[in-house]
């Protein structure tokens, strides 16, 4: 682990322009648990090895969905449930899943984003290159 817990969510904060932490904090759990819904059971417990305490823990206990890991889903849907959880419009929940992404990539080693982005489908790139900064079309 690169990072604790307060760095990590700082960095969301202050990446994806949150006015309060408990914004970033919302961030990181609705996509970290979404990604634990679309990724393998081997692949999400490598990340969240390595994710600070807390993070790691978000597993999903919702009633938006309890389906298994590794279920196939589409980006957009990836983002549609993402944006349910934190309450958001698509556009700014896939904003905020590209900036924790992009602090979970650097918050990781071992090559733990690009077993990510291997493992999920070519469409699903746009989170992991736009970052912050870059900018990415939703539907």
């Amino acid at each position: 682990m690169l990072i604790d817990h307060d760095h990590l969510i700082g960095q969301v904060q202050h990446r994806a322009r949150l006015t309060s932490r408990g914004g970033a904090e919302v961030a990181v759990r609705a996509t970290v648990q979404t990604l634990e819904k679309r990724i393998s059971e081997g692949t999400y417990q490598n990340l969240k090895a390595q994710l600070p305490r807390g993070i790691g823990d978000y597993q999903d206990s919702s009633d938006i969905d309890r389906r298994r890991p590794g279920e196939r889903f589409s980006l957009d849907e990836f983002i549609d449930r993402v944006a349910r959880r934190e309450g958001m419009r698509k556009q700014d929940a896939a904003f905020h899943a590209r900036c924790v992404l992009e602090v979970v990539d650097e918050a990781t080693t071992g090559g733990t984003t690009t077993h990510l982005k291997d493992e999920l489908p070519e469409e699903f790139r746009p989170l992991f290159e736009a970052g912050s900064r870059g900018e990415m079309k939703t539907n």
